[in-house]
């Protein structure tokens, strides 16, 4: 790689409470600490690796909540106690990102920051880091950017980016302007995205000189950018524990695609690298069946992931994720999602596996919120 990225630092938020791929994941062991596409290597771990040879493991900082704090120390014995960011309570990527980019500007002024999820799901490793390397290139232009996904379907289930003209950035040749930012569209719109060629997925990666996205965000979020500079003030002194006890509870919850993304792309400063490399958020149990479909280790068409060996099919399809010694038989089930752990079981299907995190609300009321 490059070795003119000595000016970058990359930001993980790795958050989350587990309610999508609940019972798979839970509140004390969300899917970024979890090894969903059977690889051998959990998602956050992933992630680092991704994104070292970039950094270098001391340009690494993790945002995540004091829960999990000890379990990603664990996964990752490279990165720096210096750049662990605890949250006390969820506050959404706005504050998350935005204290990390306010920290890492104090300590290391001029600095470009890039934000990547823990949690998703990248192959094509080395076309993913050349497209961070124009992201940064462009980043050192003004500009914030975005690498947005090139879409292989006519998915609904994420965002979408219109890309615009093409800029003349020395070293960024593939980035482009940003017309507008589009909420997750019905069917018949994404496929007209995809056949127009002028759409890209949002993934939620975001790069800027951190001094540029605070400027957005003081702009946009004023009492949020106020709350987020207070904090960062206090973080490498003796007063970081009181001043993030108080204040840090008030912070609006808010995603960074609305106090800094969209706002820059209506004034023409958000820039697009296109990202030729697979790419899943891993978001719900069907996007789990996606990764794993065509491993079919059963007589039927399931995949069977756990104990393969205890899982029993006939004329049916799916996905089954076991963690328990029982056995599992399925009969005339297509696209059916079975979750089996110890002191929980989920059956549903892929096409309604939007629904789980409805689900959890449930439980959360139900006499049972100790599953959760």
């Amino acid at each position: 790689m490059p070795n003119n990225l000595d000016h970058f630092y990359a930001v993980i938020p790795a958050g989350g409470v587990g309610s999508r791929l609940w019972p798979l994941s839970r509140a004390d062991r969300p899917k970024f600490l979890r090894d969903i596409a059977g690889t051998g290597t959990t998602l956050l771990r992933s992630t680092w690796e991704r994104l070292a040879p970039l950094t270098g493991d001391e340009r690494i900082y993790v945002v995540t909540g004091a829960a999990h704090g000890e379990e990603v120390q664990h996964q990752l014995p490279e990165l720096l106690q210096h750049n662990v960011i605890l949250e006390t309570e969820g506050r959404d990527s706005s504050a998350a990102v935005g204290l990390a980019a306010a920290i890492i500007e104090r300590r290391h002024p001029g600095a470009v920051i890039g934000s990547f999820a823990a949690d998703h799901l990248i192959s094509a490793d080395t076309r993913f880091r050349r497209a961070v390397v124009e992201a940064v290139r462009a980043a050192n232009e003004g500009l914030i950017v975005t690498i947005g996904i090139q879409p292989i379907e006519p998915s609904t289930a994420f965002g979408y980016i219109r890309a615009g003209e093409p800029l003349e950035i020395l070293g960024a040749p593939s980035a482009r302007q940003v017309d507008a930012f589009i909420e997750k569209p019905k069917a018949a719109t994404a496929r007209r995205y995809l056949t127009s060629g002028e759409y890209l997925w949002n993934a939620g990666m975001f790069i800027a000189r951190a001094s540029r996205l605070l400027a957005e965000l003081e702009e946009n979020a004023p009492e949020l950018a106020a709350g987020i500079h207070e904090i960062a003030e206090a973080w490498d002194s003796p007063a970081r524990d009181e001043v993030v006890a108080r204040v840090w509870p008030t912070l609006d919850k808010i995603a960074i695609d609305y106090t800094v993304a969209e706002p820059a792309a209506k004034k023409g400063g958000l820039a697009v690298i296109p990202g030729f490399f697979g790419w899943d958020d891993v978001g719900d149990f069907a996007a789990v069946s996606r990764v794993h479909e065509g491993v079919s280790n059963c007589d039927e068409g399931v995949s069977a992931i756990g104990s393969p060996e205890r899982v029993i099919a006939y004329e049916s399809s799916g996905l089954v994720i076991s963690e328990t010694e029982r056995v599992i038989a399925i009969a005339g089930l297509q696209d059916v999602v079975v979750i089996d752990t110890e002191d929980a079981l989920l059956v549903t299907t892929r096409k309604n596996a939007q629904q789980v995190k409805q689900l959890v609300g449930l439980i959360k009321e139900s006499d049972h919120p100790e599953v959760l």
